[in-house]
């Protein structure tokens, strides 16, 4: 396996710059992997595709406006600092701009993005450097939400006019970097619309960083190491999957993000993978791996999913075209079979689908 065998080229035209109005009116890929078929479709078709008693799983993260900018107090030199995780109270990791100059103990006077002095209402310090070459810095959080702006990837260059046009309309749990961007294309009609066909709607949480945007840099894709994301199973989630396993129902997980969460959690439970075993009976005791309930969890997220890997929990994958050489496509790759996902891609691009955060989607089947 090499990490070039997940690259691909990608006119610049189709990196897609802004959102589509409405959110479900964007295109959906279907990609029935039994067949190796592809059908194009509208966003909102994606009824079609769901069965009642399958439990559609949702990552309810909130992107943090986790941008700044502000001065250094003794020299007023620029900084921009990007927030990627709480780490305590008043303690984030973070990357900044510019590094080298930033020393440990440095005092930062954060303003509105016009860098006025005078209106500084928020300072931080660094605290110290981790072992990826980010930063500790410890903030209050009170004034982020007032000064700070929505983190969006650098391909993206069109300016965001409504910021909540990169949440999506379910996001409730503040905390990630980055946007569950399959997850951007549901509205709350769509998703009644899926409710009220029998679907069962669980939501996870996983904060998102930026490390599964990144591509990889190792030649092996096995020796990248991917950065830990937290993760939090509710009881109400891990009871839904559960009893859809039961019944033999399926798990449609909405983004890459939501699959890693179950996959991580799989793995951390001993649960094995043995599709062909359910349903089973409630009232026996459960003692295979096959058999185990999903428990409620919290935990760290670093699971790596590369082609060879069997997933554990998740029977239809909802997700966006995602970056070359990137871990996502990996995962892609990993469930959809790197050949059928790079076809799919291919065909996506002849298609003139629009890639990326505020792109279009594909459906796994």
């Amino acid at each position: 396996m090499r990490t070039a065998d997940f690259d691909y080229t990608l006119p610049q035209e189709l990196i897609a710059q802004s959102p589509v109005e409405p959110r479900d009116s964007s295109r959906l890929l279907a990609l029935h992997r039994d067949k190796d078929h592809i059908e194009h479709r509208r966003f909102s078709d994606i009824v079609d595709y769901l069965k009642a008693g399958d439990v559609m799983v949702l990552n309810n993260t909130r992107v943090i406006p986790g941008r700044l900018y502000g001065r250094r107090e003794h020299t007023g030199g620029k900084v921009e600092v990007l927030l990627l995780r709480r780490i305590g109270d008043e303690v984030w990791e973070a990357l900044v701009k510019p590094g080298r100059r930033l020393k440990d103990g440095d005092k930062v006077l954060f303003t509105d993005p016009g860098y006025t002095r005078q209106s500084s209402t928020l300072e931080g310090q660094v605290l110290g450097r981790t072992h990826s070459g980010s930063r500790l810095i410890s903030l209050s959080y009170g004034h982020i939400s007032e000064l700070g702006q929505m983190p969006l990837p650098p391909y993206i260059r069109t300016p965001l006019s409504d910021p909540e046009r990169y949440q999506t309309v379910y996001s409730s749990v503040e905390g990630s970097a980055a946007a569950p961007t399959a997850g951007l294309h549901f509205t709350e009609d769509l998703l009644n619309r899926i409710r009220d066909m029998g679907v069962n709607i669980a939501y996870v949480t996983l904060h998102i960083g930026l490390d599964t945007f990144r591509p990889v840099k190792e030649e092996d894709p096995r020796a990248h190491t991917i950065h830990k994301e937290v993760y939090d199973i509710s009881s109400e989630a891990a009871e839904a999957i559960t009893n859809a396993r039961k019944s033999g129902n399926r798990i449609v997980v909405v983004g890459t993000s939501a699959a890693r969460t179950l996959e991580q959690a799989a793995l951390d439970q001993g649960i094995g993978h043995n599709p062909d075993k359910y349903p089973f009976d409630s009232r026996d005791e459960v003692t295979s791996p096959q058999d185990r309930p999903l428990s409620p969890h919290q935990g760290w997220a670093s699971l790596l999913i590369l082609p060879g890997y069997r997933f554990r929990l998740v029977d239809v994958m909802v997700t966006n075209f995602h970056l070359p050489r990137s871990t996502l496509l990996m995962m892609v790759s990993a469930f959809a079979g790197r050949e059928q996902a790079l076809h799919a891609y291919e065909e996506a691009i002849r298609q003139s689908y629009r890639f990326y955060s505020f792109g279009d989607a594909m459906i796994i089947l």
